[in-house]
């Protein structure tokens, strides 16, 4: 479906891991529409694919074979087929007997995903000699390609229409995650409300965590009991050790960054990045950003979770209603997660609703 400034494209990935620049993917007749905005929304349907920030991007020079190597840094962080408990799909009661057979191993993915700064929705300049690149980490299973989905949404100014503070429930657990699309918190509900009260077709939703909340973070995933309280959770209890364990790994595949040393005891954390950097050519900025990921314990610099997130907001997804809602795949939920306890049973989250114009 397209409109005078909203595409949507199916992308067939060639490997499991791709990288795929969208904007060549686009239509001529419905680039040289695009023309008239300088602005862009890209926005992903998928829980192992989505796009990087176009800082991030502009840092390695918006190269397609940058950004892969960049994410095979946490990929050697979280190997595929490892026991994650998301994979073990006879402990999986949500899915049926055929769905078993047929889901991916995936939980690499999405841990992939979540710590190295993925997100469903980026904003880029809408320049046509500047790539924009989809990153599918799941992209092909057992030999069968995955059909991926990905909307396109030019405009040229944006309003905040609307800014309010919501409360949500957490436990006192140290380490939980929070599925904000949970119908009995009423959060998507009230989100649903302001898009409706303001009378937004297209725009954006900004969630953000307030000032004060501390060891909290923001992503869209896909809230699997198995991959939230398990496997994310084992990362989040114990980041350094976990990186260690798969450092080392790292450093002893030498198919996973050329010309590795094979004596990797002689090597701290420090080492390993630094030595991984050089390996991928990547610039001092992202080594610096590595390291702030990696090495500088808690678990909020060891991933890349944000602390906000982004929904989309369009009218050309609205069952027929002509009316702008919140865009999101299947799978897809925005989760509040915490390492660790918070001061009080809730926390408070800023929400801005934007218009697009």
């Amino acid at each position: 479906m397209s409109l005078e400034t909203d595409v949507t494209l199916e992308i067939e990935p060639e490997s499991r891991v791709d990288v795929i620049n969208v904007r060549e993917r686009i239509p001529d007749r419905i680039r040289s529409r695009f023309s008239r905005y300088s602005k862009a929304v890209y926005y992903s349907y998928h829980t192992t694919a989505g796009y990087f920030g176009e800082k991030l991007s502009a840092q390695l020079n918006h190269s397609g074979e940058a950004l892969r190597d960049f994410v095979q840094m946490f990929q050697t962080l979280f190997p595929s087929r490892r026991g994650y408990r998301h994979d073990q799909m006879e402990l999986r009661t949500e899915l049926s007997r055929e769905q078993k057979v047929t889901e991916p191993h995936n939980a690499d993915s999405h841990l992939t995903f979540i710590s190295s700064g993925l997100t469903n929705c980026a904003t880029y300049e809408n320049r046509d000699d500047t790539p924009v690149y989809f990153v599918d980490l799941d992209g092909i299973w057992n030999d069968v390609r995955r059909r991926r989905r990905t909307t396109v949404l030019a405009f040229n100014e944006e309003q905040v229409v609307a800014r309010v503070g919501l409360p949500v429930p957490v436990s006192r657990h140290p380490i939980d995650s929070i599925n904000l699309m949970d119908p009995n918190l009423g959060f998507f509900s009230r989100l649903q409300d302001l898009i409706r009260e303001h009378q937004v077709d297209r725009g954006r939703i900004d969630i953000s965590l307030a000032p004060e909340e501390r060891n909290a973070g923001l992503t869209v995933n896909e809230y699997e009991t198995l991959l939230m309280k398990h496997d994310l959770a084992r990362v989040l209890r114990n980041p350094l050790h976990f990186m260690a364990k798969s450092g080392r790994q790292m450093l002893g595949n030498p198919r996973a960054i050329p010309g590795r040393a094979r004596d990797y005891a002689k090597y701290d954390l420090v080492q390993v990045i630094n030595q991984a950097v050089d390996a991928l050519g990547l610039s001092e900025s992202v080594f610096e950003r590595l390291l702030q990921r990696f090495v500088r314990a808690p678990a909020d610099h060891f991933l890349g979770m944000d602390r906000s997130l982004i929904l989309l907001v369009s009218n050309a997804h609205a069952n027929g209603s002509g009316r702008g809602s919140i865009v999101n795949g299947i799978y897809q939920s925005p989760i509040l997660v915490q390492w660790d306890r918070p001061e009080s049973e809730t926390r408070r989250l800023e929400i801005s609703l934007v218009r697009f114009d």
